[in-house]
């Protein structure tokens, strides 16, 4: 007969294999709703556990040193829960039927700031929480100091990092990186002050004044995230992103520690150590410096615009006809798209596109890259949401060497991700990332809607090219008007 008192510990276990499946589920398109069912039970379970571990722990055994005031607060606290909860899931559920899949990466940010001071406020309550009882100096308490201290310090750091990733991200702030002079002198010296403060914090046990030093760590940590972020470039916000996802696992796994939740801990080292393998692979796909990335571009200096100097700076406009008739008359294919497709929400006409053209007998593809939209996986998303079969969305290494036998690439508001900058001009900021070589096929149609630079703020020279063609608009109408190009001639 199991013990009721044991069921928590028994559904966390439950929820953590449940959150393990859904990590796994999640890097296949195949698999992908199921690691979504596998998250919500996960979650599920987590929550009804976590208040059924509450309900046990508020007997009269467990509260008996709380007589005087702690029947009060439990009662506020059990008022205050299923409201939270109500105004938790309703939020979730309207920003998850509201917001587009353009909006995802910025989503994603603010939701890490979330968790950042969730871990910050979780450390100061465990702090001044006088239920812990441990003994002065006790090995018990400088444990508990440290995991305070290291939760408050990557909380804060997270939140304020978080909030200006989705500026950036939101475009309410610039994209170019802020490159204060001495900035790595100044982070280094932050990191160093908040060392001595932990220090100072962890020596002075639960004395009420330690307080001080850990308020002053907050600050310095809210500093610190901000500026780190704010000297990263456009270009590399998706790092950023993936990153500061790695942050807030741990951040989640320190707030564990605090509250003795073994699930906490556990969801909180998987979120961080995928979130820091992820950030790694994204880092080598840009040809990156893990390292450089995520101290705020620690020895990356500030690019020039990209040019294309010693050439003739014109473009050459097509229409939808033109664009049309060169599909059809292809026999290879390649679709890249971008950020800009997202926006537009063109993936549903592109589909029907490709199919025509597949029926037609051309060989059509879609080349992925591994930043494009903006966060990993942006676009597969949304090529599978439109129901493009998966065996024909490749990612930028399995279909790079191809671009040369390919007679029409289709680049769909994607910029930087095709600039040949990447390869010749050293004073790009993008420089040595690698990049899909759509100017090595035979032809290149650019759906953009002017020729304004792309997030990272760089001039394209693909767009020179001679056998660059710009299709200008907005690329949901673009798309359109091939689509009923090819149904016209098709008829």
């Amino acid at each position: 007969m199991i013990e009721i008192g044991r069921l928590p510990d028994m559904a966390f276990v439950i929820a953590a294999i449940c959150f393990i499946f859904s990590l796994s589920g999640l890097s296949q398109h195949e698999t992908a709703r199921r690691g979504n069912l596998f998250g919500i039970i996960g979650m599920s379970l987590a929550v009804v556990a976590a208040l059924l571990k509450m309900g046990l722990d508020d007997s009269p055994a467990a509260s008996a040193a709380h007589i005087d005031s702690g029947s009060i607060l439990y009662t506020v606290g059990w008022i205050l829960l299923p409201a939270s909860l109500i105004v938790g899931t309703g939020v979730g559920v309207f920003l998850a039927t509201r917001v587009e899949m353009t909006d995802m990466p910025q989503l994603v940010a603010i939701l890490h700031s979330f968790v950042g001071l969730a871990a910050v406020l979780v450390g100061f309550n465990s702090h001044l929480d006088l239920s812990h009882h441990f003994s002065e100096m006790s090995v018990e308490a400088t444990i508990h100091q440290v995991e305070v201290y290291l939760g408050v310090f990557i909380g804060a750091l997270t939140f304020t990092g978080s909030i200006i990733a989705w500026g950036k991200l939101q475009g309410v702030i610039g994209s170019k990186p802020l490159m204060l002079p001495g900035r790595h002198v100044m982070n280094v010296v932050a990191l160093l002050i908040c060392l001595g403060l932990g220090i100072v914090f962890v020596r002075g046990g639960l004395n009420d004044w330690t307080i001080y030093p850990l308020l002053a760590c907050t600050l310095i940590a809210f500093v610190i995230g901000a500026h780190l972020v704010m000297a990263i470039g456009g270009a590399d916000m998706p790092v950023v992103v993936s990153m500061l996802n790695s942050y807030s696992g741990w951040a989640a796994a320190a707030t564990g520690f605090m509250l003795n939740n073994d699930l906490l801990i556990v969801t909180g080292a998987l979120v961080g150590s995928s979130g820091a393998i992820l950030s790694y692979i994204m880092c080598r796909a840009m040809n990156r410096s893990f390292v450089s990335v995520i101290l705020g571009g620690f020895g990356v200096e500030s690019g020039t615009m990209a040019s294309a100097s010693g050439e003739d700076l014109t473009y050459q406009e097509t229409s939808t006809l033109e664009t049309a008739e060169s599909l059809l008359n292809a026999s290879e294919v390649i679709i890249v798209p971008g950020y800009g497709m997202a926006v537009a929400q063109a993936q549903h006409p592109v589909r029907e596109i490709t199919e025509i053209l597949i029926a037609n007998g051309t060989k059509v593809r879609f080349a992925i890259h591994p930043v494009a939209g903006r966060l990993p996986g942006h676009m597969n998303v949304l090529l599978a949401e439109s129901r493009v079969p998966y065996d024909i969305v490749l990612e930028m290494d399995e279909i790079n060497e191809d671009f040369p036998d390919t007679n029409v690439v289709l680049v769909i508001g994607a910029n930087d991700i095709v600039n040949p900058g990447a390869l010749d001009d050293p004073s790009s900021p993008i420089y040595q990332m690698p990049v899909l070589h759509a100017w090595e096929s035979s032809e290149v149609v650019i759906l953009k809607r002017s020729m304004a630079t792309g997030y990272s703020g760089i001039d394209n020279p693909l767009f020179y090219k001679d056998n660059s063609l710009m299709l200008f608009g907005d690329a949901k109408a673009s798309i359109d008007g091939i689509l009923n190009e090819l149904r016209n001639r098709l008829a």
